[in-house]
């Protein structure tokens, strides 16, 4: 899997900031938590990274990413008790709209870290056009099918 080992190194510094602090902070905590220890264990990394949203051509607006993770992941944090598809909905917007392969979606407000790793199925189709459904993301009815890695 593409970006395997990146994303596993971005877990596991999730869950070591999750196993000291826990849940019921807010995100911003979580947030300045996560990125002191991306720089503890040498994960390169831009916080609240600014950028800009393109519909055809034309500038329609700005979003803060949560994290660009070595110019190739985009982490989008969430403190809340339960992830809800609004929230995946919204990272698979962003992957989308920043043109990006990956993004992972980490939501540290439940009892255990939950995280969910999303594709940009816009891409996946590019790249293997000639795959099946299953391998470009979508289940077989034409749906997204998001991957996810359970969380601890």
């Amino acid at each position: 899997m593409k970006y395997q080992d990146l994303t596993h190194k971005i877990i596991g510094a999730a869950m070591e900031v999750h196993k000291h602090l826990g849940n019921g902070f807010q995100e911003v905590v979580y947030q300045r938590a996560l990125s002191i220890e991306f720089n503890l264990q040498g994960i390169a990394h831009e916080r609240e990274k600014e950028m800009s949203l393109q519909y055809k051509g034309h500038d329609v607006g700005t979003r803060r990413v949560d994290f660009f993770v070595e110019d190739q992941i985009m982490v989008e944090i969430k403190a809340v008790i339960n992830l809800e598809d609004v929230h995946l909905a919204q990272a698979m917007n962003y992957v989308e709209a920043y043109n990006m392969e990956i993004g992972l979606l980490l939501n540290f407000g439940a009892k255990s870290l939950q995280f969910k790793r999303v594709h940009n199925n816009n891409l996946i189709k590019q790249s293997s056009h000639q795959d099946n459904q299953t391998n470009q993301g979508l289940d077989g009815y034409g749906n997204p099918n998001i991957k996810t890695i359970s969380g601890i």
